[in-house]
């Protein structure tokens, strides 16, 4: 398997198209799967909010005088939130309207001029099929898509790159039924593939290094129409929650 990694130079626009991004390198193959960092689709959809235009509301200053946090991006996490999970340290673990559970709703600072945030996509795996299409109508190539962001994890130090939306791969690899090599048959076994994958991507495209895409090489997978949703575990086997 191959990364082989997509720089662009250029500061991301609405007016722009990333599949020409994707097709202009050069470097895409049919049978790709195509990485791109949540940053600049969220970018490119209009989801770059100009503080300056945030009004908070009561609850966000409360919140905000507790966590010492601009008021600002605290009435932005509450306005792309369903609900607040925890608050603790300064930092606001939320179930997102998408159905992520991360924090801070993954409104970001990082990588945009100063007094700006982003937003998540409205619909990621919508934002992945429009690339893949239109790869597919203006290159012939068949590939699948992963839109990609940073994710903390419970129990474990650091962030790894998780999958938030997925077009033409099925983002899980189940083995229930098959199996293992004494012969006995997997019953739980689901590995998330389209997660693993961006984490894979994230070691070349790195946080600072102008590479907001990545094309995954020689990995074979099943080519379905299937959703992001297949990742997210239901709050009925949530032991966390």
């Amino acid at each position: 398997m191959q990364i082989i990694p997509v720089q662009i130079e250029k500061e991301i626009e609405v007016s722009d198209e990333i599949s020409n991004i994707v097709l202009e390198s050069g470097k895409l193959n049919d049978g790709d799967i195509v990485v791109i960092a949540q940053k600049i689709i969220s970018k490119q959809e209009g989801r770059l909010i100009d503080l300056s235009t945030v009004t908070p509301s009561l609850l966000a200053e409360g919140i905000s005088s507790q966590y010492q946090k601009d008021p600002r991006i605290i009435e932005l996490i509450l306005s792309e939130s369903k609900q607040i999970v925890r608050m603790s340290n300064g930092i606001l673990i939320v179930e997102t309207h998408q159905g992520f559970i991360c924090a801070n709703a993954g409104i970001d600072e990082s990588n945009v001029e100063e007094g700006y945030a982003t937003l998540l996509p409205v619909d990621s795996d919508l934002s992945a099929q429009k690339i893949r299409k239109k790869i597919l109508e203006q290159s012939g190539k068949h590939t699948a898509v992963i839109i990609s962001d940073t994710f903390g994890r419970p129990f474990r130090m650091g962030q790894t790159n998780h999958a938030i939306g997925v077009s033409g791969l099925n983002p899980i690899l189940d083995y229930e039924g098959t199996r293992d090599s004494f012969n006995k048959i997997l019953r739980v076994t689901a590995i998330a593939i389209a997660d693993e994958l961006s984490g894979a991507s994230e070691l070349v495209m790195g946080k600072s290094l102008k590479c907001p895409i990545a094309i995954i090489r020689d990995y074979s997978f099943k080519s379905e129409n299937d959703s992001i949703a297949e990742l997210i575990r239901p709050e009925s086997e949530d032991l966390f929650r």
